[in-house]
């Protein structure tokens, strides 16, 4: 029996756009890893399936009782810990039972539920979280800690089918792990979205949601991959024979009208010399001949488009950001920053790419953007607002501090900030960039896909997708290009697609790169040359292949 049974679903939103139409399929009680490009729905579709949205038309239906994980945690501060794993009331049951409380409502709530504190708990340390939270406010928990925590309520629930979306978004190295470990041992249908390559390889299959369509593959992400990229290859080569016959057809069919013609003209200077019934007869002959030979090359022709169309039809037309880096020009031996933790230094010359990893809470974004706001780069990073949020006195503390030598830099924050709402992505751009021409710009601007009437929307109109592209075009779109590229974890708002480009274009960028990422796919296929790891208040040197080692 499907796990979650999708009836011609459609969903459209209030501005009369459709996030999904006339959707149907099914997901199996296993573990599944749903893809798509940004935008295509796929979290719209979670939240139907969790009853959040109502559809527009048809049906989702679930197997049994649904638990969902929002991409976006929205607990509240005050919240106890076993509130958000659900078992509040049977723990404060027990508990009072314990103290000698013998009213019958309090063993009703406790049922058969007796060791739920002890359970609990076991649960709490599998995930890597103290056993004893269970009475912290949510408000003391990181972010980290938060997820694992409502990630733990859901396991426990034990609902027939679980939604998570992005559950590994934002966590680092260690709580990706625990995350990791959790779904390896996963009962019941799980639904996964996720842009986490390491998480979508625990997958027993993957379902792609592509131009309001699902397709299935009995397999993890890489073998879908492999599968999907195969039948592209196929589907292409075979639209290139289509093409190839169709012009033959047509070839033939032009030289059979040809011929035709010429048999015509043949025939009438013959029957001038015939009498009028023979020349008649040869005449309705030849047009029987020739109705057929017309006939025949017309059909080969039309049943050759007819492949071809079907061909074109199984080649996907996705558009891609195009990541063509400018050369900065940075030469090998320049010195472009130098971080510091005490005696110990790090110089980054030239080309280099630098990798800085660490827990959650360990200071990296904070000496990113005192790095940002305290050196000599002038009014801050070109066609970017300086940082006002950094907290030199916790880098201090730690020692830790950075030196940059260059004043091109281009610094991309995990939030997209500061960018005038009211402005166009052609002005956005064009202040980072004032001497290149408006025609270049668009140009440009297009290889992001932000075409058209598009570009001259104000940003606060754009889609959450649309915006982050935008805050992309004006970094490496700058004039001149950046030295140095400051990116702080870059994929958690990309697909897998887009994150691919970036890291083909990063891979043969010129200048140099210092990225803060706890993906570790990515990392692992960028190939650092320097990873350093921020943890417990000092810079060490890490191994630059262990940067993106494997879960698990």
């Amino acid at each position: 029996m499907p796990a979650l049974t999708l009836d011609h679903l459609s969903f459209t939103w209030p501005d009369g756009s459709a996030a999904l139409d006339d959707l149907t399929g099914t997901f199996g009680d296993e573990r599944t890893g749903l893809v798509g490009r940004n935008g295509s729905g796929k979290s719209t579709l979670l939240r139907l399936a969790a009853g959040q949205l109502t559809p527009t038309s048809g049906r989702i239906t679930p197997s049994g009782d649904v638990a969902y994980l929002p991409q976006k945690l929205t607990l509240q501060a005050d919240l106890r810990v076993a509130s958000l794993l659900d078992v509040q009331e049977p723990l404060d049951a027990v508990r009072a039972i314990e103290r000698g409380d013998v009213d019958p409502a309090r063993f009703d709530e406790v049922g058969d539920d007796w060791d739920v504190e002890a359970r609990t708990q076991a649960a709490l340390a599998e995930a890597g979280l103290a056993p004893d939270m269970l009475d912290a406010r949510v408000g003391q928990l990181s972010g980290g800690e938060a997820m694992l925590a409502a990630l733990t309520g859901i396991r426990l629930r034990a609902s027939a089918v679980t939604l998570l979306d992005e559950p590994t978004n934002n966590l680092d190295r260690a709580a990706r792990h625990r995350v990791h470990e959790m779904v390896r041992s996963w009962r019941g249908a799980l639904i996964v979205v996720s842009h986490d390559l390491d998480l979508l390889e625990l997958m027993d299959a993957t379902t792609e949601l592509y131009a309001h369509r699902l397709s299935t593959f009995g397999g993890p992400y890489s073998e879908w991959r492999s599968w999907r990229d195969a039948e592209q290859d196929a589907a292409r080569q075979a639209e290139v024979d289509a093409k190839k016959v169709l012009a033959r057809e047509k070839r033939q069919r032009i030289e059979a009208e040809t011929k035709i013609a010429r048999r015509a003209r043949a025939g009438r200077k013959a029957a001038e010399s015939l009498p009028k019934i023979l020349a008649n007869a040869r005449k309705n002959a030849a047009e029987v001949t020739a109705g057929r030979l017309r006939g025949e090359a017309q059909g080969k022709e039309a049943e050759a488009r007819a492949v071809l169309d079907d061909a074109g039809r199984r080649v996907r037309s996705d558009d891609e950001i195009a990541l063509d880096l400018p050369d900065p020009g940075v030469a090998a031996g320049r010195r472009i920053l130098t971080l510091r933790d005490g005696d110990r230094q790090w110089v980054v010359q030239g080309p280099e790419r630098v990798a800085l990893i660490g827990p959650n809470g360990g200071g990296k974004t904070t000496l990113l953007e005192s790095l940002l706001a305290h050196d000599a780069v002038g009014s801050g990073p070109r066609g970017l607002e300086t940082p006002d949020s950094a907290d030199p006195s916790e880098i201090r503390r730690h020692d830790v501090s950075g030196e940059l030598h260059t004043d091109r830099v281009a610094y991309l924050p995990q939030r997209v900030d500061g960018i005038d709402e009211a402005a166009s992505a052609l002005d956005v751009v064009a202040a980072a960039a004032p001497h290149v021409p408006e025609k270049e710009l668009r140009n440009r601007l297009a290889r992001f896909l932000i075409r058209g009437d598009t570009a001259n929307r104000p940003i606060g109109s754009l889609s959450g997708g649309e915006r982050f592209r935008v805050a992309i075009a004006r970094l490496l779109l700058a004039d001149p290009p950046p030295q140095l590229l400051i990116l702080d974890e870059p994929t958690n708002n990309l697909d897998i697609d887009t994150a691919e480009q970036l890291l083909e274009a990063l891979r043969t960028y010129r200048g140099a790169v210092l990225i803060v990422s706890h993906d570790e796919a990515f990392l692992r296929r960028l190939g650092p040359d320097v990873v350093l790891e921020l943890a417990e208040g000092g810079l060490t040197a890490q191994d630059a292949a262990d940067a993106g080692a494997p879960a698990g």
